[in-house]
């Protein structure tokens, strides 16, 4: 009987998931749900967050099952590489130079050897695309300085490099609005930070407009960016959106959004509708190399997020199906 007890005991102890997924809704998911979805879009926004390891060993595993089902239908690009290293990515993806050479002249961020070293060099061993599509810094620099108008005089070589100008800009997404809330009312109320938001867009303008170059019919783009540039199908999701309406051909566009939670077994309001799919992982979760302020020039004046305690949703696994899409209006 004693025996019995501590079996039951241990039996019943919960798992430790490294990672669940969910739907906008805040539904459980299977994983592949998530990847029958991805497989008919035209573009797939994988939100991470740059120093988290699960998010970079999924985004593998992602790009490996889209290669599987689209082969060299699979274009992937990062917001990791800047507009000015596409030749140098593009000569390394078509073995034309030696890696050693790519990883010795080409802007790589901190963690590139760990994060995403694997999934340039699966592009190029299967011969696949991989566009660069961030803005250089030293641009987002300008931006950030003297605003969009610092653009104007950059050299007319250079224009190439950066999304067309002028740059469209709303100030009242979400995305922006947020970036001078958490610098607190002060700084909310000053015409002196507006430049801050204006180089996050620079940014997703930048990226959406490269996105956009490369969209073709039956090709799928799985683009790598930090969360908080697709999030609420807000950032670059809006500028491509834009750019998309001058042509007569509509985009299925996904959303992926990584996020952590101390509780897993708990789906937080606070989540909810971030993206189409939202992969939460355990907050304790060991960490990589995170990039340095200077590789994301936009953020290096944020200070950390507030911490708030975020309701919550209780996981119904009776009501819910793992493979439940949230199809109903709940």
């Amino acid at each position: 009987m004693y025996f019995v007890l501590i079996l039951f005991l241990v039996s019943s102890k919960p798992d430790k998931p490294a990672y669940r997924i969910f739907n906008a809704k805040g539904h459980s998911v299977k994983y592949e749900a998530l990847l029958d979805e991805a497989k008919t879009s035209d573009v797939i926004f994988f939100g991470e967050m740059h120093d988290n390891p699960i998010c970079h060993w999924l985004e593998l595993e992602l790009e490996k099952d889209l290669y599987a089902f689209k082969h060299r239908k699979l274009v992937l690009g990062a917001e990791m590489f800047e507009t000015d290293n596409q030749l140098l990515l593009k000569e390394y993806t078509t073995k034309f130079i030696r890696k050693k050479d790519f990883e010795g002249e080409a802007k790589l961020w901190g963690n590139y050897k760990t994060d995403y070293a694997p999934l340039v060099d699966f592009a190029h061993d299967n011969g696949l695309k991989f566009i660069a599509t961030n803005i250089p810094r030293r641009f987002a620099a300008i931006v950030n300085m003297k605003g969009f108008e610092g653009l104007d005089s950059i050299f007319a070589n250079e224009r190439g490099l950066i999304a067309p100008l002028p740059i469209k800009y709303n100030a009242e997404l979400g995305c922006y609005k947020n970036m001078l809330a958490m610098m607190g009312p002060e700084a909310a109320a000053s015409h002196m930070m507006d430049n801050l938001p204006k180089a996050q867009a620079i940014k997703d303008a930048t990226m959406g407009w490269f996105i956009f170059k490369n969209c073709q019919i039956g090709t799928t783009i799985l683009h790598f960016n930090g969360s908080y540039h697709s999030e609420n199908h807000e950032g670059i999701v809006w500028y491509l959106n834009e750019y998309n309406k001058r042509t007569a051909t509509p985009l299925k566009i996904m959303t992926i959004s990584c996020v952590e939670q101390s509780d897993m077994e708990e789906f937080s309001k606070e989540n909810l509708n971030k993206a189409d799919f939202i992969i939460c992982i355990p907050g304790d979760m060991t960490k990589t190399i995170a990039p340095s302020a200077a590789e994301m020039p936009a953020m290096k004046t944020m200070p950390p997020l507030p911490v708030m305690k975020a309701d919550t949703i209780k996981s119904d696994t009776t009501k819910v199906d793992d493979d439940d899409q949230g199809d109903d209006d709940d």
